[in-house]
């Protein structure tokens, strides 16, 4: 199965969070409310600051995803 690169989620146990999970290496799920994230994969590499920095990219390709699906929602929600 293939599958997205990144998934919306929410859970009723979080009503007020919004996650991004990030299926590709390095997997993680992100809160979205509280700008936390959390690790599925270690990260690997000689250079820490270049795993810091490809880490950080990702982090921010999700949040940039995130807001780009929630605006074609709210482009929905207008058109009906």
């Amino acid at each position: 199965m293939k599958l997205p690169k990144f998934l919306l989620a929410d859970n009723s146990d979080f009503p007020e969070d919004l996650f991004v999970v990030h299926t590709e290496y390095p997997r993680f799920v992100l809160n979205v409310e509280e700008e936390e994230v959390e690790w599925f994969d270690d990260l690997e590499g000689d250079d820490e600051e270049t795993m810091a920095d490809e880490a950080t990219k990702v982090v921010e390709a999700a949040f940039k995803w995130c807001d780009e699906e929630l605006a074609k929602y709210d482009e929905e929600d207008e058109e009906a």
